[in-house]
């Protein structure tokens, strides 16, 4: 049998698997809770993966080694940026976001929440947040499909668009059916999967260098312009725009509402001090693994690739036995369903549950919105494979866009609300508005100032606008009693 055969048994193994885990949740899946929230009943190690699975994508396996394999160890300020935004999300959004969320009429979206968290008695916040989410999520999804494209095209020859069709079905078939249970307990396999390719890839490359420090110094020998912290590829000393760039990754954290629903959804919040930590260890290892797969990948290949993101499925083709190239392969697919399904469901509660239930079907029963969401997927899904069907995109610039527009137009609103009990309503609609035009914006600027990542001005900007609309606006909140007394 063939090697390329190996491989695709493998990949249909790993499919038939998931869709196994897809219809076991379907039959659990009674109402718009236990679609789009599971029913809160994760445990703290199935959220914490399911979250960092749902995070990481393809960008883990693809995005950040090909920016090591191209720019060096100065690519390493990103990781630290989004290390360093996973431990503080956890640690300060988490829990109260969990309690805040099930009081509130147990609010199962982001905009559910802060229109109750707010009492309004118009829905233009559920809105306009429902209306950023399936303009970003958008892009965030086609940058998985984009990689899966790559990792077809690479492994089995096809034509990128097919690849890229190939893929989306994949995604949609178990989101479609599953939900968030089947979304949430693939997501764990998938992330110990990814979490296994990360380790044993860098580590045979290393392993055949002579070990880490004989590795790394004939990496200073053959590419002395990768190892230095402080300066690119070209030699040129990094700017305090370009360190600050990288680190204001992190704060998109605080509002992607893939990873937001996996606080919601922790089984108790006693349950998130684990979860945290189980967050922090898997990421700790990811980021690790995918910087030493781009670095010490130069050392492995004799030639230079034109792109620099196909470094992990070169590696696996180059080193390893068809049968255990296809599970490594298969971790890739992994990390683009993982996330691109969260995304998927994320976008489709916010169609279904703040655009459609608000303005077209106030009296929809719980049953027939699954069916809405489930559309909804379908829907969002054709979109998305559209957006992706360029040949040319790279996976971290796609996914630069969708995380800044997400983290400001979110992250300040719901980071905010957790703890200022003085923040309006007001405030609120500002503060998404404000960070989610200044990502647009700013996006088709450049130069100077403009170099700078647009997350970070975009979530400053919306921070401000919350502070001063609701100083202006500030009047007693009506919220639900057993809230206020959370908020102190």
């Amino acid at each position: 049998m063939s090697g390329q055969w190996l491989v695709a048994l493998t990949f249909v193994g790993y499919l038939a698997f998931i869709l196994v885990i897809g219809v076991y949740a379907y039959q659990r899946t009674k109402d718009a809770s236990d679609y789009f929230l599971g029913g809160r009943s994760l445990p703290p190690a199935v959220a914490a993966l399911s979250a960092g699975a749902s995070d990481m994508s393809g960008w883990l396996l693809l995005g950040l080694p090909g920016a090591a394999y191209a720019v060096g160890l100065s690519s390493g300020w990103i990781a630290i940026g989004l290390f360093s935004g996973i431990v503080l999300s956890w640690t300060t959004m988490a829990r109260r976001l969990r309690v805040y969320s099930y009081e509130l009429d147990d609010a199962l979206t982001l905009p559910a929440y802060l229109h109750r968290r707010f009492n309004l008695g118009h829905p233009y916040l559920r809105t306009l947040c429902g209306i950023f989410i399936l303009l970003f999520f958008l892009f965030y999804v086609a940058s998985g499909l984009i990689a899966g494209g790559k990792l077809f095209e690479s492994v089995f020859g096809w034509d990128y668009r097919i690849a890229v069709v190939v893929g989306a079905l994949a995604v949609i078939s178990y989101t479609l059916f599953g939900g968030f249970l089947a979304v949430s307990w693939t997501d764990v396999f998938q992330g110990l999967l990814m979490s296994l390719a990360l380790v044993i890839v860098p580590a045979v490359v290393i392993s055949d260098e002579g070990g880490l420090a004989a590795s790394w110094h004939q990496l200073q020998q053959r590419a002395p312009e990768l190892t230095h912290w402080m300066s690119d590829n070209t030699g040129q000393a990094l700017g305090v725009a370009a360190i600050l760039s990288s680190l204001a990754w992190g704060l998109g954290y605080f509002g992607q509402p893939h990873i937001l629903a996996r606080f919601k959804a922790v089984r108790r919040p006693e349950d998130v001090p684990t979860a945290a930590l189980v967050a922090a260890v898997w990421s700790l290892a990811g980021f690790l693994g995918a910087m030493a797969v781009g670095l010490f990948g130069r050392l492995e290949l004799n030639q230079v690739l034109p792109d620099g993101e196909r470094i992990f499925i070169e590696l696996v083709g180059a080193l390893f036995h068809p049968l255990v190239a296809g599970v490594l392969l298969a971790a890739i697919l992994s990390a683009i369903m993982s996330t691109a399904d969260s995304q998927l469901l994320v976008s489709s509660a916010a169609l279904a549950e703040d655009i459609y239930h608000v303005w077209v079907g106030r009296e929809t029963s719980p049953e027939a919105m699954v069916k809405v969401g489930r559309w909804a997927v379908v829907g969002l899904s054709l979109i998305a494979v559209w957006v992706a069907l360029d040949p040319d995109s790279k996976v971290l610039d796609v996914v630069a866009y969708a995380w800044a527009g997400l983290g400001a137009a979110f992250g300040p609103a719901i980071l905010i609300s957790l703890y200022w009990s003085r923040m309006t309503g007001a405030g609120a609609i500002a503060g998404v508005l404000v960070g989610g035009v200044t990502v647009l914006i700013w996006r088709e600027l450049s130069g100077g100032i403009f170099d700078i990542y647009e997350l970070l001005p975009g979530f400053v900007l919306s921070a401000a606008a919350i502070v001063i609309v609701s100083a202006v606006t500030n009047c007693p909140v009506a919220v639900s009693s057993r809230h206020r007394e959370l908020m102190g």
